[in-house]
């Protein structure tokens, strides 16, 4: 009556992440179709590095393996919808209404953002092309199979990581070529092979495949 406005937020959980609009509840829901997952809670957090989403999971009486259940979610969902890390829970926090209290959900582990990390580089140039990365994402360790997106690069990064190894590396790189070359591997051979494609190209030409067949299926749902 005097006027005043109370801002309460929204009463969905739609976020929007550089500059993509991500109803969290579609990722949840994507996740439960998974066997291994019991319930599950997704958020955007923001530790300091800008937001980013988290996916809190209550596994199943056989537990989950973190790289099947993002293969899982990366055939349903575009990338800019793929969690930065998967925290597991034996149960959630809740408020005296018995709701889940997100914002009592703990801080994921800098580790835990680490999937498959895999095989070491082997070279110089893979040495430099992970430290490049390690320094970007700030992370102790990637492994050279690991694709970019997968330990929370995002475009922004990307272009960071470009600057950073146009200092360091003895040979021409362009953005378009980070995004074709997603993993410390398939970019050092591409740069070994001056410039030429290899096989690296395959895995992200499917991986490609699979997101834009994503974002058709989720276009057609919407569209009912």
């Amino acid at each position: 009556k005097d006027g005043a406005l109370e801002f309460l937020g929204r009463l969905d959980h739609q976020v929007k992440i550089r500059g993509h609009r991500i109803e969290l509840g579609e990722i949840e829901s994507r996740l439960r179709e998974h066997s291994s997952v019991k319930d599950t809670v997704v958020v955007a957090r923001n530790d300091g590095a800008g937001f980013d989403l988290v996916a809190y999971v209550i596994p199943g009486l056989g537990g989950f393996d973190e790289a099947d259940l993002r293969a899982h979610l990366r055939a349903r969902v575009p990338d800019y919808m793929m969690p930065r890390a998967f925290v597991k829970l034996a149960s959630f926090p809740m408020t005296p209404n018995r709701k889940i209290d997100r914002k009592a959900l703990p801080a994921p582990q800098r580790t835990s953002v680490v999937v498959a990390l895999g095989a070491k580089p082997e070279n110089n140039r893979e040495e430099a092309i992970a430290a490049v990365w390690c320094e970007v994402l700030e992370l102790p360790a990637v492994g050279v199979d690991t694709n970019f997106a997968d330990l929370g690069g995002h475009s922004l990064a990307m272009v960071q990581v470009l600057g950073r190894l146009k200092e360091r590396v003895e040979a021409s790189v362009t953005l378009v070529d980070l995004f074709r070359h997603t993993t410390i591997r398939g970019l050092a051979r591409f740069l070994a092979n001056a410039g030429q494609p290899d096989a690296a190209l395959d895995a992200s030409a499917s991986r490609a495949a699979s997101r834009r067949a994503a974002l058709a299926q989720r276009g057609r749902a919407r569209g009912r």
